[in-house]
Protein backbone atom coordinates (compact mmCIF):
# COMPACT_ATOMS: atom_id res chain seq x y z
CA UNK A 1 0.00 0.00 0.00
CA UNK A 2 1.34 3.37 -1.17
CA UNK A 3 1.69 5.95 1.11
CA UNK A 4 -0.58 9.14 1.04
CA UNK A 5 1.48 12.33 -0.77
CA UNK A 6 0.56 15.48 0.50
CA UNK A 7 -0.36 18.23 -2.32
CA UNK A 8 2.26 20.16 -2.02
CA UNK A 9 5.01 17.30 -2.36
CA UNK A 10 3.18 15.88 -5.03
CA UNK A 11 2.44 18.78 -7.51
CA UNK A 12 5.75 20.46 -6.25
CA UNK A 13 7.49 21.72 -10.22
CA UNK A 14 10.03 19.23 -11.82
CA UNK A 15 10.69 21.35 -14.63
CA UNK A 16 10.89 25.55 -15.19
CA UNK A 17 7.76 25.67 -17.15
CA UNK A 18 5.71 24.36 -13.96
CA UNK A 19 7.05 26.95 -11.32
CA UNK A 20 4.49 29.29 -10.80
CA UNK A 21 5.35 33.17 -10.95
CA UNK A 22 8.62 33.36 -11.32
CA UNK A 23 9.49 33.30 -14.84
CA UNK A 24 11.92 36.16 -14.52
CA UNK A 25 14.13 33.32 -12.78
CA UNK A 26 13.65 30.47 -14.91
CA UNK A 27 14.17 32.31 -18.47
CA UNK A 28 17.51 33.51 -16.57
CA UNK A 29 18.51 30.01 -15.45
CA UNK A 30 17.37 28.22 -18.85
CA UNK A 31 19.56 30.49 -20.59
CA UNK A 32 22.70 30.22 -18.33
CA UNK A 33 22.62 26.77 -18.57
CA UNK A 34 21.77 26.79 -22.86
CA UNK A 35 24.79 29.14 -23.07
CA UNK A 36 27.05 27.70 -20.46
CA UNK A 37 27.43 30.91 -18.57
CA UNK A 38 27.00 29.66 -14.96
CA UNK A 39 28.12 31.01 -11.58
CA UNK A 40 29.85 29.07 -8.76
CA UNK A 41 27.15 30.17 -6.34
CA UNK A 42 23.31 31.17 -6.16
CA UNK A 43 21.23 33.37 -3.50
CA UNK A 44 17.81 32.68 -3.82
CA UNK A 45 15.56 34.80 -1.43
CA UNK A 46 12.18 35.36 -0.67
CA UNK A 47 8.74 35.09 1.49
CA UNK A 48 8.14 31.07 2.17
CA UNK A 49 6.57 28.72 -0.17
CA UNK A 50 6.80 30.63 -3.27
CA UNK A 51 9.60 27.91 -5.39
CA UNK A 52 13.03 28.79 -3.74
CA UNK A 53 13.94 25.06 -2.65
CA UNK A 54 12.05 23.29 -5.95
CA UNK A 55 14.17 25.82 -8.49
CA UNK A 56 17.31 24.65 -7.00
CA UNK A 57 16.74 21.25 -7.20
CA UNK A 58 15.50 21.35 -10.89
CA UNK A 59 18.45 23.64 -11.15
CA UNK A 60 20.56 21.05 -9.85
CA UNK A 61 19.03 18.04 -11.88
CA UNK A 62 19.43 20.35 -14.93
CA UNK A 63 23.47 20.79 -13.84
CA UNK A 64 24.14 17.59 -13.87
CA UNK A 65 21.18 15.46 -16.45
CA UNK A 66 22.73 13.63 -19.18
CA UNK A 67 19.58 14.47 -21.27
CA UNK A 68 18.85 17.76 -21.36
CA UNK A 69 16.18 19.31 -22.95
CA UNK A 70 15.77 22.77 -23.53
CA UNK A 71 17.85 23.93 -20.25
CA UNK A 72 15.18 21.81 -17.97
CA UNK A 73 15.87 18.34 -16.88
CA UNK A 74 14.92 15.33 -18.24
CA UNK A 75 13.79 13.30 -15.24
CA UNK A 76 13.95 10.04 -16.65
CA UNK A 77 18.07 9.69 -16.00
CA UNK A 78 19.08 7.79 -12.94
CA UNK A 79 20.56 11.23 -12.06
CA UNK A 80 17.53 13.03 -12.39
CA UNK A 81 16.23 10.43 -10.05
CA UNK A 82 18.25 10.51 -7.41
CA UNK A 83 18.11 14.10 -7.30
CA UNK A 84 13.87 13.62 -7.21
CA UNK A 85 14.15 10.58 -4.22
CA UNK A 86 17.11 12.79 -2.55
CA UNK A 87 19.65 10.03 -2.64
CA UNK A 88 22.18 11.53 -4.88
CA UNK A 89 25.35 11.60 -3.14
CA UNK A 90 26.87 14.50 -5.54
CA UNK A 91 23.59 16.98 -4.47
CA UNK A 92 23.45 17.67 -0.60
CA UNK A 93 21.00 19.34 0.74
CA UNK A 94 21.75 21.09 4.15
CA UNK A 95 19.60 22.79 6.63
CA UNK A 96 21.20 26.00 7.43
CA UNK A 97 19.18 26.24 10.77
CA UNK A 98 20.16 22.61 12.30
CA UNK A 99 24.05 22.39 10.47
CA UNK A 100 24.75 26.40 11.71
CA UNK A 101 27.95 26.19 13.26
CA UNK A 102 31.66 26.17 12.48
CA UNK A 103 31.96 22.82 12.75
CA UNK A 104 29.51 21.77 9.77
CA UNK A 105 31.02 24.29 7.80
CA UNK A 106 34.80 23.26 7.89
CA UNK A 107 33.57 19.43 7.33
CA UNK A 108 31.75 20.82 3.99
CA UNK A 109 34.95 22.22 3.25
CA UNK A 110 36.98 19.27 3.26
CA UNK A 111 34.33 17.39 1.59
CA UNK A 112 34.11 19.78 -1.32
CA UNK A 113 37.80 18.59 -2.45
CA UNK A 114 36.35 15.66 -3.69
CA UNK A 115 35.33 15.28 -7.46
CA UNK A 116 31.83 14.53 -8.17
CA UNK A 117 31.05 10.39 -7.90
CA UNK A 118 28.95 10.01 -11.40
CA UNK A 119 27.73 13.51 -12.35
CA UNK A 120 29.29 16.80 -13.89
CA UNK A 121 29.03 18.69 -10.90
CA UNK A 122 28.45 18.64 -6.55
CA UNK A 123 26.19 21.06 -5.80
CA UNK A 124 25.54 22.05 -1.81
CA UNK A 125 21.55 23.05 -1.41
CA UNK A 126 21.61 25.10 1.95
CA UNK A 127 18.40 26.40 2.99
CA UNK A 128 17.63 28.93 5.57
CA UNK A 129 21.66 30.03 5.29
CA UNK A 130 20.93 33.32 7.21
CA UNK A 131 20.83 31.10 10.01
CA UNK A 132 24.50 30.13 9.57
CA UNK A 133 26.66 31.59 12.09
CA UNK A 134 29.11 34.52 11.83
CA UNK A 135 32.46 32.26 12.53
CA UNK A 136 30.46 30.02 10.16
CA UNK A 137 30.03 32.68 7.20
CA UNK A 138 33.81 33.49 7.52
CA UNK A 139 35.09 29.91 7.17
CA UNK A 140 32.49 29.57 3.52
CA UNK A 141 34.05 32.98 2.29
CA UNK A 142 37.03 31.55 1.62
CA UNK A 143 35.40 28.65 -0.45
CA UNK A 144 33.22 31.08 -2.13
CA UNK A 145 36.30 33.11 -2.74
CA UNK A 146 38.20 30.28 -4.86
CA UNK A 147 35.75 27.87 -5.36
CA UNK A 148 36.82 24.56 -7.04
CA UNK A 149 35.66 24.44 -10.95
CA UNK A 150 33.20 21.00 -9.92
CA UNK A 151 31.44 22.69 -7.44
CA UNK A 152 28.10 24.69 -7.35
CA UNK A 153 26.78 26.43 -3.83
CA UNK A 154 22.78 27.25 -4.29
CA UNK A 155 21.82 29.64 -0.83
CA UNK A 156 18.02 29.70 -0.05
CA UNK A 157 16.73 32.51 2.16
CA UNK A 158 14.03 34.28 3.24
CA UNK A 159 15.76 36.88 5.24
CA UNK A 160 18.50 37.91 2.59
CA UNK A 161 19.50 40.94 4.81
CA UNK A 162 20.70 38.83 6.98
CA UNK A 163 23.40 37.52 4.86
CA UNK A 164 26.85 38.85 5.02
CA UNK A 165 27.71 41.60 2.40
CA UNK A 166 30.52 39.62 2.15
CA UNK A 167 28.59 36.71 0.90
CA UNK A 168 26.38 38.20 -0.95
CA UNK A 169 28.98 39.94 -3.33
CA UNK A 170 29.89 36.46 -4.32
CA UNK A 171 26.51 34.98 -5.58
CA UNK A 172 24.43 35.50 -8.21
CA UNK A 173 20.96 36.66 -6.44
CA UNK A 174 17.46 35.81 -7.42
CA UNK A 175 14.79 37.22 -5.27
CA UNK A 176 11.40 35.63 -5.60
CA UNK A 177 8.09 37.72 -5.87
CA UNK A 178 4.59 36.60 -3.88
CA UNK A 179 2.62 34.65 -6.55
CA UNK A 180 -0.34 36.61 -7.71
CA UNK A 181 -3.22 35.63 -6.29
CA UNK A 182 -4.46 34.60 -10.09
CA UNK A 183 -2.42 32.62 -10.67
CA UNK A 184 -2.54 30.81 -7.60
CA UNK A 185 -6.58 30.45 -8.26
CA UNK A 186 -5.61 28.94 -11.74
CA UNK A 187 -3.22 26.32 -10.27
CA UNK A 188 -5.68 25.34 -7.89
CA UNK A 189 -7.98 25.06 -10.50
CA UNK A 190 -5.75 22.53 -12.23
CA UNK A 191 -5.27 20.26 -9.29
CA UNK A 192 -8.88 20.38 -7.87
CA UNK A 193 -9.99 18.99 -11.92
CA UNK A 194 -7.11 16.55 -11.74
CA UNK A 195 -7.64 15.07 -8.27
CA UNK A 196 -11.79 14.75 -9.01
CA UNK A 197 -11.93 17.78 -6.16
CA UNK A 198 -15.98 19.85 -6.52
CA UNK A 199 -15.15 22.70 -5.04
CA UNK A 200 -16.42 26.58 -6.22
CA UNK A 201 -14.98 29.09 -7.38
CA UNK A 202 -15.61 31.83 -5.09
CA UNK A 203 -13.83 28.84 -2.18
CA UNK A 204 -10.93 28.82 -4.77
CA UNK A 205 -10.69 32.32 -4.34
CA UNK A 206 -10.90 32.18 -0.52
CA UNK A 207 -8.08 29.64 -0.34
CA UNK A 208 -5.79 31.62 -2.59
CA UNK A 209 -6.15 34.66 -0.73
CA UNK A 210 -5.28 33.20 2.53
CA UNK A 211 -2.57 31.44 1.19
CA UNK A 212 -0.90 35.27 1.43
CA UNK A 213 1.01 34.55 -2.07
CA UNK A 214 2.28 31.19 -1.05
CA UNK A 215 1.85 28.56 -3.52
CA UNK A 216 2.77 25.70 -0.91
CA UNK A 217 0.33 27.22 1.50
CA UNK A 218 -2.49 27.09 -1.01
CA UNK A 219 -2.16 23.51 -1.66
CA UNK A 220 -1.77 22.93 1.83
CA UNK A 221 -4.70 24.66 2.78
CA UNK A 222 -6.66 22.39 0.11
CA UNK A 223 -5.33 19.25 1.67
CA UNK A 224 -6.82 20.23 4.80
CA UNK A 225 -10.22 21.45 3.59
CA UNK A 226 -10.25 18.21 1.54
CA UNK A 227 -9.76 16.24 4.61
CA UNK A 228 -12.70 17.45 6.20
CA UNK A 229 -14.74 17.79 3.54
CA UNK A 230 -14.29 15.18 0.88
CA UNK A 231 -14.15 15.46 -2.68
CA UNK A 232 -17.46 17.58 -2.64
CA UNK A 233 -16.20 20.51 -0.68
CA UNK A 234 -18.80 23.38 -0.30
CA UNK A 235 -18.74 27.00 0.68
CA UNK A 236 -19.51 27.20 4.08
CA UNK A 237 -17.03 24.16 5.33
CA UNK A 238 -13.85 26.49 3.63
CA UNK A 239 -14.97 29.42 6.40
CA UNK A 240 -15.63 26.62 9.24
CA UNK A 241 -12.11 24.34 8.72
CA UNK A 242 -9.82 27.53 8.36
CA UNK A 243 -11.38 29.46 10.69
CA UNK A 244 -11.76 32.00 8.32
CA UNK A 245 -13.73 35.09 8.72
CA UNK A 246 -16.53 35.78 6.48
CA UNK A 247 -15.68 38.06 3.70
CA UNK A 248 -19.25 39.60 3.56
CA UNK A 249 -19.13 40.30 7.50
CA UNK A 250 -16.40 42.81 6.22
CA UNK A 251 -17.99 44.14 3.85
CA UNK A 252 -20.63 44.40 6.23
CA UNK A 253 -18.68 46.38 8.80
CA UNK A 254 -17.37 48.83 6.78
CA UNK A 255 -20.29 50.17 5.36
CA UNK A 256 -21.49 50.12 8.43
CA UNK A 257 -18.62 52.56 9.76
CA UNK A 258 -19.52 54.66 6.30
CA UNK A 259 -22.60 54.91 7.24
CA UNK A 260 -22.44 56.13 10.93
CA UNK A 261 -24.36 52.96 11.65
CA UNK A 262 -23.72 51.94 15.16
CA UNK A 263 -25.87 49.48 16.00
CA UNK A 264 -25.10 47.58 13.23
CA UNK A 265 -21.71 47.38 14.21
CA UNK A 266 -22.63 45.96 17.78
CA UNK A 267 -24.50 43.42 16.40
CA UNK A 268 -21.50 42.39 14.29
CA UNK A 269 -19.04 42.28 17.09
CA UNK A 270 -21.73 39.67 18.35
CA UNK A 271 -22.03 37.47 15.41
CA UNK A 272 -18.18 37.72 15.80
CA UNK A 273 -18.14 36.20 19.35
CA UNK A 274 -21.13 33.48 17.97
CA UNK A 275 -19.14 32.29 15.64
CA UNK A 276 -15.66 32.33 17.77
CA UNK A 277 -13.76 34.71 15.18
CA UNK A 278 -10.25 35.71 16.79
CA UNK A 279 -11.40 39.37 17.72
CA UNK A 280 -7.42 40.98 16.47
CA UNK A 281 -7.95 38.81 13.26
CA UNK A 282 -11.10 40.24 12.92
CA UNK A 283 -9.40 43.76 13.55
CA UNK A 284 -6.46 43.76 10.94
CA UNK A 285 -9.21 42.15 8.19
CA UNK A 286 -11.10 45.82 8.94
CA UNK A 287 -8.06 47.71 8.72
CA UNK A 288 -7.05 45.81 5.27
CA UNK A 289 -10.23 46.67 4.02
CA UNK A 290 -10.23 50.54 4.37
CA UNK A 291 -6.66 50.43 3.21
CA UNK A 292 -8.07 48.68 0.10
CA UNK A 293 -10.71 50.95 -0.12
CA UNK A 294 -8.47 54.30 -0.26
CA UNK A 295 -6.63 52.39 -2.91
CA UNK A 296 -10.02 51.84 -4.79
CA UNK A 297 -10.50 55.51 -4.66
CA UNK A 298 -7.53 56.72 -5.97
CA UNK A 299 -5.88 54.03 -8.16
CA UNK A 300 -6.76 54.04 -11.61
CA UNK A 301 -5.99 50.54 -12.41
CA UNK A 302 -7.96 48.36 -9.62
CA UNK A 303 -7.43 44.48 -10.39
CA UNK A 304 -3.29 45.49 -10.62
CA UNK A 305 -3.31 47.41 -7.21
CA UNK A 306 -5.26 45.25 -5.43
CA UNK A 307 -4.73 41.97 -5.56
CA UNK A 308 -8.62 40.58 -5.10
CA UNK A 309 -10.89 38.40 -6.90
CA UNK A 310 -13.23 39.99 -9.81
CA UNK A 311 -16.29 39.99 -7.47
CA UNK A 312 -14.55 41.90 -5.07
CA UNK A 313 -12.95 44.30 -7.05
CA UNK A 314 -16.57 45.13 -8.01
CA UNK A 315 -17.77 45.43 -4.21
CA UNK A 316 -14.79 47.59 -3.21
CA UNK A 317 -15.27 49.73 -5.66
CA UNK A 318 -18.57 50.47 -5.24
CA UNK A 319 -18.31 51.11 -1.81
CA UNK A 320 -15.35 53.60 -1.93
CA UNK A 321 -16.99 55.63 -3.71
CA UNK A 322 -19.96 56.30 -1.33
CA UNK A 323 -17.63 58.31 0.90
CA UNK A 324 -14.50 60.87 0.73
CA UNK A 325 -11.23 60.31 0.55
CA UNK A 326 -10.28 62.13 3.83
CA UNK A 327 -13.12 60.14 5.32
CA UNK A 328 -11.50 56.65 4.88
CA UNK A 329 -7.88 58.34 5.38
CA UNK A 330 -9.11 59.11 8.60
CA UNK A 331 -10.86 56.13 9.85
CA UNK A 332 -7.81 54.24 8.73
CA UNK A 333 -5.59 56.04 10.57
CA UNK A 334 -7.79 55.92 13.59
CA UNK A 335 -7.81 51.80 13.47
CA UNK A 336 -4.17 52.00 13.51
CA UNK A 337 -3.36 54.34 16.52
CA UNK A 338 -5.95 52.31 18.45
CA UNK A 339 -4.51 48.94 17.39
CA UNK A 340 -2.44 49.04 20.96
CA UNK A 341 -5.46 49.20 22.66
CA UNK A 342 -6.47 46.12 21.49
CA UNK A 343 -3.68 43.92 21.92
CA UNK A 344 -2.67 44.72 25.24
CA UNK A 345 -6.60 44.95 26.77
CA UNK A 346 -7.60 41.85 29.09
CA UNK A 347 -11.36 42.24 27.18
CA UNK A 348 -10.74 42.60 23.51
CA UNK A 349 -14.26 42.50 23.21
CA UNK A 350 -14.94 45.89 24.91
CA UNK A 351 -12.25 47.60 23.39
CA UNK A 352 -13.13 46.43 20.02
CA UNK A 353 -16.74 47.75 20.75
CA UNK A 354 -15.65 51.09 21.78
CA UNK A 355 -13.39 51.63 18.88
CA UNK A 356 -15.92 50.71 16.37
CA UNK A 357 -18.53 52.67 18.19
CA UNK A 358 -16.08 55.43 17.81
CA UNK A 359 -15.20 55.08 14.29
CA UNK A 360 -18.76 54.85 13.19
CA UNK A 361 -19.20 58.58 15.12
CA UNK A 362 -16.20 59.88 13.88
CA UNK A 363 -17.37 63.60 11.66
CA UNK A 364 -15.57 63.88 8.87
CA UNK A 365 -12.73 66.23 9.12
CA UNK A 366 -12.10 69.55 6.71
CA UNK A 367 -9.12 69.37 4.34
CA UNK A 368 -5.89 71.25 4.88
CA UNK A 369 -6.92 73.63 2.37
CA UNK A 370 -10.26 74.57 3.71
CA UNK A 371 -8.85 74.70 7.24
CA UNK A 372 -6.22 77.87 5.80
CA UNK A 373 -8.97 79.22 4.16
CA UNK A 374 -11.06 79.55 7.79
CA UNK A 375 -7.96 80.49 9.28
CA UNK A 376 -7.34 83.08 7.37
CA UNK A 377 -11.51 84.02 7.51
CA UNK A 378 -10.46 84.08 11.14
CA UNK A 379 -7.77 86.42 10.86
CA UNK A 380 -9.47 88.77 8.93
CA UNK A 381 -12.27 89.49 12.04
CA UNK A 382 -10.12 89.76 14.41
CA UNK A 383 -8.22 92.27 12.89
CA UNK A 384 -11.17 94.41 12.32
CA UNK A 385 -12.40 93.81 15.66
CA UNK A 386 -8.68 94.93 16.95
CA UNK A 387 -9.12 97.98 14.35
CA UNK A 388 -12.63 99.04 16.07
CA UNK A 389 -11.37 98.35 19.80
CA UNK A 390 -8.31 100.33 19.67
CA UNK A 391 -9.66 103.61 17.56
CA UNK A 392 -9.66 106.29 20.18
CA UNK A 393 -13.20 106.53 21.71
CA UNK A 394 -14.02 109.93 23.73
CA UNK A 395 -13.67 109.35 26.89
CA UNK A 396 -17.17 108.70 28.96
CA UNK A 397 -17.91 111.66 30.52
CA UNK A 398 -18.26 110.91 34.91
CA UNK A 399 -21.94 111.25 35.24
CA UNK A 400 -22.19 112.17 38.56
CA UNK A 401 -25.04 111.32 40.86
CA UNK A 402 -27.16 114.14 42.63
CA UNK A 403 -27.50 113.44 46.63
CA UNK A 404 -29.33 115.42 48.42
CA UNK A 405 -27.12 118.02 50.20
CA UNK A 406 -25.36 116.09 53.11
CA UNK A 407 -23.32 116.96 55.90
CA UNK A 408 -20.03 114.99 55.57
CA UNK A 409 -20.09 112.89 59.51
CA UNK A 410 -16.66 114.22 60.37
CA UNK A 411 -14.79 110.95 60.00
CA UNK A 412 -10.71 110.95 61.89
CA UNK A 413 -9.57 108.28 60.14
CA UNK A 414 -10.94 105.96 62.37
CA UNK A 415 -13.85 104.62 60.33
CA UNK A 416 -11.33 104.26 57.30
CA UNK A 417 -8.78 102.56 59.13
CA UNK A 418 -11.24 99.45 60.23
CA UNK A 419 -13.00 99.56 56.56
CA UNK A 420 -9.49 98.86 55.25
CA UNK A 421 -8.48 96.39 57.28
CA UNK A 422 -11.70 94.38 56.88
CA UNK A 423 -11.08 94.55 53.23
CA UNK A 424 -7.32 93.55 53.70
CA UNK A 425 -9.17 90.31 55.11
CA UNK A 426 -11.25 89.87 51.68
CA UNK A 427 -8.69 91.21 49.29
CA UNK A 428 -5.31 92.24 50.55
CA UNK A 429 -4.17 93.93 46.90
CA UNK A 430 -7.06 95.73 46.97
CA UNK A 431 -6.48 97.17 50.44
CA UNK A 432 -3.30 98.11 49.44
CA UNK A 433 -4.39 100.30 46.70
CA UNK A 434 -6.78 102.07 49.06
CA UNK A 435 -3.74 102.58 51.42
CA UNK A 436 -2.09 104.45 48.69
CA UNK A 437 -5.35 106.75 47.48
CA UNK A 438 -4.67 110.50 47.40
CA UNK A 439 -8.03 111.66 48.52
CA UNK A 440 -11.17 110.54 49.63
CA UNK A 441 -14.12 111.55 51.65
CA UNK A 442 -16.30 109.46 53.64
CA UNK A 443 -20.08 109.71 55.04
CA UNK A 444 -22.08 107.71 56.61
CA UNK A 445 -24.09 106.90 53.11
CA UNK A 446 -21.20 107.16 50.63
CA UNK A 447 -17.52 106.83 49.95
CA UNK A 448 -15.88 108.97 47.42
CA UNK A 449 -12.75 108.18 45.91
CA UNK A 450 -10.52 110.74 43.96
CA UNK A 451 -7.25 109.86 42.33
CA UNK A 452 -4.99 111.12 40.02
CA UNK A 453 -5.95 110.45 36.26
CA UNK A 454 -3.12 108.17 34.55
CA UNK A 455 -2.12 106.62 38.10
CA UNK A 456 -2.06 103.27 38.36
CA UNK A 457 -4.30 103.32 41.78
CA UNK A 458 -6.68 105.18 39.84
CA UNK A 459 -6.66 103.07 37.01
CA UNK A 460 -7.00 100.19 39.34
CA UNK A 461 -10.85 100.48 39.90
CA UNK A 462 -12.05 101.46 35.91
CA UNK A 463 -11.84 97.02 36.32
CA UNK A 464 -15.13 96.64 36.51
CA UNK A 465 -14.41 93.41 38.52
CA UNK A 466 -12.47 95.17 41.19
CA UNK A 467 -14.89 98.37 40.96
CA UNK A 468 -17.87 95.80 42.00
CA UNK A 469 -16.44 93.65 44.44
CA UNK A 470 -15.64 97.33 46.31
CA UNK A 471 -19.00 98.01 46.25
CA UNK A 472 -19.82 94.85 47.88
CA UNK A 473 -17.02 94.86 50.40
CA UNK A 474 -18.82 98.67 51.63
CA UNK A 475 -21.87 97.66 51.31
CA UNK A 476 -21.25 94.34 53.78
CA UNK A 477 -19.00 96.68 56.05
CA UNK A 478 -21.46 99.85 56.17
CA UNK A 479 -25.04 99.23 54.82
CA UNK A 480 -26.82 97.66 51.60
CA UNK A 481 -27.10 100.59 50.41
CA UNK A 482 -23.93 102.46 50.60
CA UNK A 483 -22.91 104.22 47.43
CA UNK A 484 -19.03 104.00 46.01
CA UNK A 485 -18.48 107.31 44.09
CA UNK A 486 -14.97 108.02 42.13
CA UNK A 487 -13.85 111.17 40.90
CA UNK A 488 -10.65 112.19 38.94
CA UNK A 489 -8.46 114.88 39.87
CA UNK A 490 -5.79 116.15 37.79
CA UNK A 491 -1.87 115.48 38.42
CA UNK A 492 0.00 118.67 39.37
CA UNK A 493 3.29 118.83 38.32
CA UNK A 494 6.46 118.03 40.03
CA UNK A 495 9.40 118.93 40.13
CA UNK A 496 11.88 116.20 39.12
CA UNK A 497 14.80 117.30 40.07
CA UNK A 498 14.48 117.64 43.58
CA UNK A 499 12.96 115.17 46.38
CA UNK A 500 14.09 111.89 47.22
CA UNK A 501 15.06 108.53 45.04
CA UNK A 502 11.02 107.25 45.75
CA UNK A 503 10.03 110.60 44.83
CA UNK A 504 11.82 110.63 41.68
CA UNK A 505 10.46 107.26 40.54
CA UNK A 506 7.51 106.85 38.22
CA UNK A 507 4.45 107.30 39.63
CA UNK A 508 3.33 103.98 38.16
CA UNK A 509 5.95 101.93 39.08
CA UNK A 510 6.15 103.84 42.74
CA UNK A 511 2.27 103.03 43.13
CA UNK A 512 3.01 98.78 42.26
CA UNK A 513 6.11 98.51 44.66
CA UNK A 514 3.51 99.93 47.30
CA UNK A 515 0.55 97.84 46.41
CA UNK A 516 3.09 94.57 46.35
CA UNK A 517 4.81 95.91 49.49
CA UNK A 518 7.98 95.93 47.43
CA UNK A 519 10.66 98.64 47.84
Amino acid sequence: MMSYKVFARKWRPQVFEEVIGQEHITETLKNALLSDRLAHAYLFSGTRGVGKTSVARIFAKALNCQDRQDGNPCNKCHKCIEITNGSSVDVQEIDGASNRGIDEIRNLRENIRYLPSSGTYRIYIIDEVHMLTLPAFNALLKTLEEPPEHVKFIFATTEAHKVPVTILSRCQRFDFKRIPIAKIEEQIKKIVQKEGITISDSSIAIISKEAEGSMRDAESLLDQVVSFAGNNVKDEQIMEVLGIIDRALIYKTSQAIIDGNSTVCLDIINEIYNYGYEVKEFYKEIMVQFRNLIVALVSHNTSNTLDLPDNELQEITKQAKQASLERLIQSLNFLINREADLRYTTNPRIALEAILLKLAGLKEYISFDELLGKIEEIEKRLNTSRRIAYDKQPEPTLIKEKYPEKKPAPDDGKKWSEFLRYIATKNKAMANVLKKWKSYTLTADTLELSNEEGSFTGNYFKDSEHSDNLIAYARAFFHPDFTVLFTKQNQPKKDVKKGSKEDRLPSTVSDILDIFEGS
